[in-house]
C-alpha cells in the first residue's frame, strides 16, 4: 500500500471563504477560478485527483461515476472537444484550462438493472473528493452545469444508461486581469453561502426551513 501523498500547496489568487466557525482550512481556500495559467498540470498530480474521486462513498458501493478526461497538452482534439459541448458563456473562459472534465454516471445498479435514483448524488460527492484533492494541490476546480449533454453524449459516444451529468475545468489559478471585464467583476465579487439557520432543520417543534 502507497503511503497517503502530503501535499501543501497553496491556491494561487486565494479567495477564502468568509466563514462564521472554524472548517477545515482546505474548504475554507476552495473556489470556482475562471482564469487559469498555462502551466500544465502533471500527470501525477492528475491522477491523484481522479483517485481522490475513486475513493468516494456511493449507494451499494455501485461507483456510478465515469470520469471523461481531456489533458490540452496531450490530447488537444479532445480537449476542444470538450470546449465544443460548453455553452457558449462557459467556453471563452473554460477553453484556457488545461484539463477539461466531464463527469458521467451510471443509471442503474450493477447488481439488479434497477434505476440508481442516487447516482447524481454520487457522482457529485466523487466530484467533491476531487475537488478538495485538488485545493490541497494548488489547483482550482470550477464545475458547470453549463454543457450540452446530448452533444456530450454523441461526440464521447456515451450509451444512453448513462448520463453526462456536469462538465469540470481545472488547472493553476491565474489572476483576474487575465479575464474580460464581467468576468474578471464576477471574480472579484463576494463569496456568500445561506445562513445555517436558513438551511438546517434541528427541531420537531420548529417550521421547517425550506424557502423559497
Amino acid at each position: 500500500m502507497s503511503a497517503p501523498a502530503e501535499t501543501t500547496a497553496e491556491l494561487a489568487y486565494p479567495k477564502p471563504a468568509p466563514t462564521e466557525r472554524s472548517i477545515h482550512p482546505l474548504l475554507v481556500e476552495r473556489y470556482s477560478p475562471h482564469a487559469f495559467t498555462d502551466e500544465p498540470v502533471p500527470e501525477a498530480v492528475l491522477e491523484r485527483l481522479l483517485a481522490a474521486a475513486r475513493w468516494a462513498p456511493s449507494s451499494f458501493n455501485e461507483q456510478p461515476w465515469r470520469f471523461v478526461v481531456a489533458h490540452r497538452e496531450r490530447d488537444p482534439d479532445a480537449h476542444a472537444a470538450i470546449v465544443d459541448v460548453l455553452a457558449e458563456g462557459n467556453q471563452a473562459w473554460a477553453s484556457q484550462a488545461p484539463v477539461l472534465v466531464l463527469t458521467v454516471t451510471k443509471q442503474t445498479f450493477s447488481f439488479n438493472g434497477e434505476p440508481n435514483a442516487h447516482a447524481r448524488h454520487d457522482v457529485g460527492l466523487a466530484a467533491a473528493q476531487l475537488t478538495v484533492q485538488a485545493t490541497a494541490e494548488g489547483i482550482g476546480v470550477h464545475q458547470m452545469a453549463g454543457f450540452d449533454a446530448e452533444a456530450a453524449r454523441q461526440r464521447f459516444g456515451i450509451p444512453e444508461s448513462f448520463e453526462p451529468v456536469t462538465a469540470i475545468a481545472l488547472g493553476y489559478p491565474a489572476g483576474p486581469d487575465e479575464l474580460g471585464d464581467e468576468l474578471a467583476e464576477r471574480a472579484a465579487g463576494p463569496r456568500e453561502r445561506r445562513p445555517l439557520d436558513e438551511i438546517v432543520h434541528r427541531s420537531a417543534d420548529e417550521p421547517v426551513p425550506f424557502g423559497e
